[in-house]
């Protein structure tokens, strides 16, 4: 029989750091969703074009500039909430590589397009962009593989 020194022992985290972690990692996620979405839905129009000029998905533009922050918001929500928390790490974390998979693919296409991230983020440069996307998705990743673990 285990006995509880044996079960703290094959854990070097407590579940109360674990918890602390995953929700700052959570809250990280609503804030960049949410602000992202609310800047591409505040300049619309310039979201709208600079989507227009992607060699990738400029047929999409037109629904891509009110779908892309509505998922956001969405995600948002299903992180904010303890039920859906889980799901909402793992929304995030595939939509972040998605994200990233376009980030490459424009890198490989050109750097002169512009970028339709909304607010500070859209300052980035495509190579500044891809490694605050790889930086997120690792997040992601931390935040499921902690809510992952069996105790």
């Amino acid at each position: 029989m285990e006995t509880t020194m044996n079960k703290q022992s094959k854990s070097w985290l407590s579940d109360k750091i674990k918890r602390i972690i995953v929700d700052i990692i959570t809250y990280l996620y609503v804030l960049l969703f949410l602000y992202t979405a609310a800047s591409k839905l505040m300049d619309y129009e310039n979201s709208e074009l600079q989507m227009s000029k992607s060699p990738i998905i400029t047929e999409f533009a037109y629904i891509l500039v009110w779908l892309v922050p509505t998922i956001e918001i969405i995600i948002s929500l299903l992180l904010i909430w303890t039920k859906t928390n889980f799901i909402g790490l793992y929304v995030s974390f595939m939509l972040m590589i998605i994200f990233t998979a376009y980030i490459i693919a424009i890198l490989n296409l050109s750097s002169h397009i512009p970028c339709s991230c909304g607010g500070v983020i859209s300052a980035l440069n495509w190579n500044e962009h891809l490694i605050f996307n790889i930086i997120f998705i690792i997040l992601a990743f931390i935040a499921i593989s902690l809510k992952s673990i069996k105790h």
